[in-house]
């Protein structure tokens, strides 16, 4: 057996792996970052890059479907997915390669194989030559998570996919049903439809995008539903069946039993925590996540754990700062994370990006709000780019201070790196609504729902 000693060992490769490796590099350290599968982990390979650019080839369809309204004829005559997922393999590809260069600039030793915590001082690589000991000073976990399944029978059937399956898909399905109406079934529903794909999401919650801001879910189920999505909610999937034409689901709404046929199924009802595979560790588990502290150090002395294994939003740009964190605490730095402004980001059509508190939550921890809001059909940027649905939403509290916000609109993950500065330097909607923004712009949005709050908004009735 092969022995490797370092001070620091990661496991997993992922978002939070990576740059718990490279940021524990930067400091001086000596590590080895231990993946079994592919480095960048879901996010890059499976998840976040690979849907966003097959979401490109559905917003370009959206495009030409909207051209005539620019003065241009134009018709998708044909549509070769095959052309797309090879693109998608590309971009994959080249980010792929990019991090693994990255990597190996900073001296991190990388080992590919399957990983087994022995203890908190050593580690075991199954690779595909031999088993290599890794003997480590302090150990940091970032494994990730898996798709998750519900207990449904037929679910296994060859036409019922994940994430992982649907990103590889030769040709488009005629229809699909998608099982869970969160951040990934819409998603795949906004890639899907422009193309012609018959989209039926079933929910089983009331509403679509459960945990988000009410106001914001409700706006954008509507504006689905006129892209053919259709929604039903409060219902649940008992059965899926295999038929000569393709798939039958059975689903419950209320106490009436419904039936539906479609191509493909997709399960899209979350994700599973990979934190069962630690059994040599006594460490805490809660509702299937690793606890940790501030310092991202479980209770076990020496050993961190960062990304979706915490629990906590199951969220890339989360990751990098939670695994940058660890590596610093394992360094010997006394680091802190801080929760407060954490951004997300919904790629439909339009986007859906919000940070901070909702109205709801913070009415519920009983803060006394002041809700500020502008409507994009009154921005000009937004007029002339024929994008003017949705809205800008700004929170802030009793001293104007801005705790949270929420954005319905085109590019609103690109916006909402604005509002998310305001919370993390505690800045008051005066603040921004004082500010200059560039005009025409989207962002002036911001500013117009900030000076809502003020009682000072210009272009709004």
């Amino acid at each position: 057996m092969k022995t490797l000693n370092t001070t620091i060992a990661v496991l997993g490769g992922g978002p939070a792996g990576y740059a718990a490796a490279i940021r524990a590099a930067q400091l001086g350290a000596e590590v080895v970052l231990i993946e079994e599968k592919e480095i960048g982990g879901v996010c890059l390979n499976i998840g976040c890059i690979p849907t966003k650019a097959l979401l490109k080839t559905a917003e370009t369809g959206t495009v030409i479907k909207k051209s005539k309204e620019f003065g241009i004829e134009s018709s998708m005559s044909k549509i070769d997915w095959n052309v797309s997922v090879g693109r998608k393999n590309r971009v994959v590809k080249n980010l792929n390669t990019g991090v693994e260069q990255l990597l190996a600039f900073h001296g991190v030793n990388i080992v590919k194989g399957r990983g087994t915590v022995v203890n908190e001082k050593k580690l075991v690589v199954a690779t595909s030559e031999e088993e290599v000991c890794v003997n480590c000073e302090k150990i940091i976990l970032a494994a990730g998570a898996e798709p998750m399944l519900p207990p449904v029978k037929g679910i296994h059937l060859d036409a019922v996919m994940t994430s992982n399956e649907a990103l590889s898909m030769g040709e488009l399905p005629e229809s699909m049903v998608i099982i869970g109406a969160g951040v990934i079934g819409l998603e795949f529903a906004t890639m899907l439809a422009p193309l012609g794909v018959k989209i039926t999401m079933i929910e089983c919650k009331d509403r679509i995008l459960p945990g988000e801001d009410e106001e914001i879910a409700s706006e954008l189920q509507k504006l689905m539903k006129r892209q053919g999505i259709t929604f039903k909610l409060s219902a649940r999937v008992t059965e899926i069946e295999k038929t000569e034409n393709g798939l039958t689901v059975h689903y419950d709404m209320g106490d009436k039993a419904c039936v539906i046929s479609c191509s493909k199924v997709l399960a899209a009802v979350g994700r599973k925590l990979n934190s069962d595979k630690f059994s040599n560790l006594t460490l805490h588990i809660e509702n299937g996540a690793v606890v940790t502290d501030e310092r991202m150090e479980t209770n076990v002395k020496g050993i961190y754990a960062a990304g979706d294994l915490t629990g906590n939003k199951l969220l890339a740009h989360l990751a990098f700062m939670e695994g940058k964190i660890a590596a610093e605490n394992a360094f010997g730095l006394e680091s802190r994370m801080d929760y407060v402004a954490v951004p997300s980001c919904v790629y439909t059509n339009p986007e859906v990006a919000a940070v901070g508190m909702t109205e709801e939550e913070a009415k519920r921890a009983g803060i006394s709000v002041k809700a500020g809001r502008f409507q994009f059909r009154n921005n000009g940027r937004a007029l002339t780019l024929g994008e003017r649905e949705g809205f800008v939403k700004v929170i802030a509290n009793e001293k104007n201070e801005i705790i949270g916000g929420q954005i319905l609109g085109v590019n609103a993950s690109e916006m909402i790196s604005e509002l998310t500065l305001a919370i993390k330097l505690k800045a008051k909607a005066g603040d921004l609504a004082d500010m200059i923004h560039p005009h025409p712009t989207l962002s002036e949005a911001i500013w117009e729902a900030c000076g809502d709050i003020m009682g000072k908004a210009l272009h709004k009735i």
